[in-house]
């Protein structure tokens, strides 16, 4: 079965052609960093109009990248949420009405969903059941997953996610979007300890997030000046130990509280490196095993949305899903918790 995954939740146009017999077969991916980096962030009528531009130039490229005319694909997927309404609806549209022409089953997929299951697409895919930690530009939580659509809200983020406050430091800084990578690689040449920001909620009795009080620590110490180069380094290293530290810290305590012995990471952040480090090792001490998406796939894709339309499909079947005429519509989800979908 050859599913069509299509992604335009935020900022990203993803298409990915995955067979159920032959694995993915072809992906492409635009970024918009360029377009929204002079704002400082994504700018969602522009982040539509792109996706527009790019979206079936992309599809035609998978196609012809992996051999398969449009007639022999089985099902379009698409990311139905959460995200931009006005970027969800435009890979929404062009899925529905490649499904409709097609006489194909077409299906909305979770965003979430797509990332949750995106490590099940490396050589050494984690089984069921398992601790997910979804950290994103959008989402911190963590889930307790027993299967396709069986999942748990362990904790969720109180306000900022740890993607904006990656985001929002790196603008106190100077430094351009997205921030993660930006303060990554200037904390390279910088030391974490030399200057002091908070651990929000690190001790507290819960499984949730909260990093806005670290945002605003950050605009203090900014405010008060950094001397140098140097400082500024230093103040990067440690607003990624500071991040890394409660991720790590909450995933622990989340594999304790659910006996649990394996943990996924997904979604953006994932591929920060001190954080990949940093899980191995406690991980590796408490007797636990983690999981990662491979680095291409840590960002939004088309790969994760086609791969989680096919294990849907192959789960439930085709006929659990409309198909040409019966594709009467379609919908977008830009809120849309995680844990309410049905189970596959």
């Amino acid at each position: 079965m050859k599913v069509l995954g299509i992604e335009t939740s935020c900022d990203e146009t993803g298409v990915a052609l995955y067979c159920t017999e032959g694995g993915l077969l072809a992906q492409a991916l635009h970024s918009q960093v360029e377009l929204h980096e002079r704002y400082g962030g994504v700018v969602p009528e522009l982040a539509s109009r792109d996706h527009v531009r790019r979206l079936l130039p992309l599809v035609e490229q998978v196609l012809a990248q992996a051999g398969v005319d449009v007639g022999e694909l089985d099902a379009i997927a698409w990311t139905e949420g959460p995200g931009l309404a006005g970027a969800l609806l435009v890979g929404a549209g062009v899925g529905a009405s490649m499904a409709f022409a097609l006489d194909i089953p077409g299906i909305g997929i979770h965003h979430l969903e797509g990332h949750l299951l995106s490590p099940l697409l490396s050589n050494d895919p984690p089984a069921f059941p398992f601790v997910a930690l979804l950290v994103s530009g959008g989402h911190t939580q963590l889930m307790e997953v027993s299967g396709i659509g069986q999942y748990r809200l362990l904790g969720d983020t109180l306000d900022d996610a740890a993607g904006e406050a990656f985001d929002k430091s790196a603008k106190l800084l100077g430094l351009g979007y997205p921030g993660g990578p930006q303060i990554a690689h200037l904390a390279v040449s910088g030391t974490a300890g030399r200057h002091s920001l908070p651990r929000p909620m690190l001790h507290a009795d819960t499984l949730d997030f909260s990093f806005s009080g670290l945002k605003t620590a950050v605009a203090t110490r900014v405010r008060r000046g950094l001397a140098d180069e140097g400082a500024r380094a230093d103040l990067a290293a440690e607003i990624e130990s500071a991040i890394v530290d409660i991720l790590v810290a909450k995933s622990l305590a989340a594999l304790r509280r659910t006996a649990q012995r394996r943990l996924v990471v997904a979604g953006g952040v994932s591929a920060n490196r001190r954080l990949r480090e940093q899980l191995s090792a406690a991980c590796a001490e408490a007797g636990a095993r983690v999981h990662f998406p491979e680095p291409a796939l840590c960002s939004d894709n088309g790969a994760m949305i086609a791969f989680a339309g096919a294990l849907r499909l192959q789960q439930a079947g085709s006929d659990a899903f409309p198909r040409g005429r019966e594709i009467g519509g379609f919908v977008v989800q830009p809120r849309w918790p995680l844990e309410s979908l049905p189970p596959a």
